[in-house]
């Protein structure tokens, strides 16, 4: 085999074809949903995935609000946060956060699947997660993916 004539490709900026992407969390598992989202958002689903470039696409998650947890997750779930100050630990379950803040439980559980660094948080500012149907971002004409039909 001739190495010289098989060139690795490698992403750059410049070279990055970003698209936007539509999917609906109705009645979908969150885990299975967020993990999907992340892989989609990192660009691991494309043939020229670079894993220190930009390369993902601009996710919009719409009905965040109907998304399921499997089991007893609902309320048995905690999420911990800590304000710094002694005695700041703040615990919230899933139903508390759904019935608040539907959005920051998806929000969340792509975030926990992206890498703890400079490229995760630019990723994680590609995606955009709304309660209800309806989203701004109809003039970048996104395409509607159905996670169920399709295998990333």
């Amino acid at each position: 085999m001739d190495t010289l004539t098989y060139k690795t490709v490698s992403a750059n900026s410049a070279t990055v074809n970003k698209e936007w992407v539509v999917i609906d969390a109705t009645d979908m598992v969150l885990g299975r949903l967020a993990s999907a989202v992340a892989k989609m958002l990192r660009g691991k689903h494309k043939p020229n995935f670079t894993p220190h470039v930009d390369c993902g696409d601009n996710v919009i998650v719409i009905n965040a609000e109907k998304v399921k947890l499997t089991g007893n997750k609902l309320n048995d779930k905690i999420y911990l946060r800590y304000s710094g100050y002694p005695g700041g630990q703040r615990s919230q379950t899933p139903s508390e956060i759904l019935a608040k803040y539907p959005e920051r439980l998806v929000e969340k559980a792509v975030k926990g699947m992206l890498p703890k660094n400079r490229l995760g948080r630019k990723v994680y500012g590609n995606m955009k997660v709304y309660v209800g149907p309806e989203h701004k971002q109809e003039a970048q004409n996104p395409k509607v993916i159905d996670l169920n039909t399709i295998k990333l």
